[in-house]
């Protein structure tokens, strides 16, 4: 059984008011992650997804990809364990 992972990640760039969590959070859920997206005071959108390493490390390259809304000018990223208690992936 693979393990599974807390990714948290944050997308700077034009990503406000440009689809972006929506976006997210239709991936998300295609790989089957649980968690939310939230744009941040400073123009950054914030990404929390929990579930199986492999669907957190192809979310993460889905962030940085060119086929995203608006425009991704960087993404940070930190892993931790599973904190548990999200369910569905949600906008903020």
């Amino acid at each position: 059984m693979e393990e599974s992972v807390r990714l948290t990640a944050w997308v700077r760039g034009r990503v406000q008011g440009v689809g972006f969590r929506w976006w997210t959070r239709a991936r998300a859920l295609e790989l089957g992650l649980a968690g939310w997206a939230r744009n941040t005071d400073d123009g950054r959108v914030e990404v929390v997804a929990e579930g199986p390493r492999e669907a957190c490390v192809k979310l993460l390259e889905l962030l940085r990809g060119c086929d995203t809304p608006g425009r991704v000018d960087g993404v940070v990223e930190r892993w931790s364990e599973v904190r548990g208690g999200l369910g569905g992936f949600r906008e903020r």
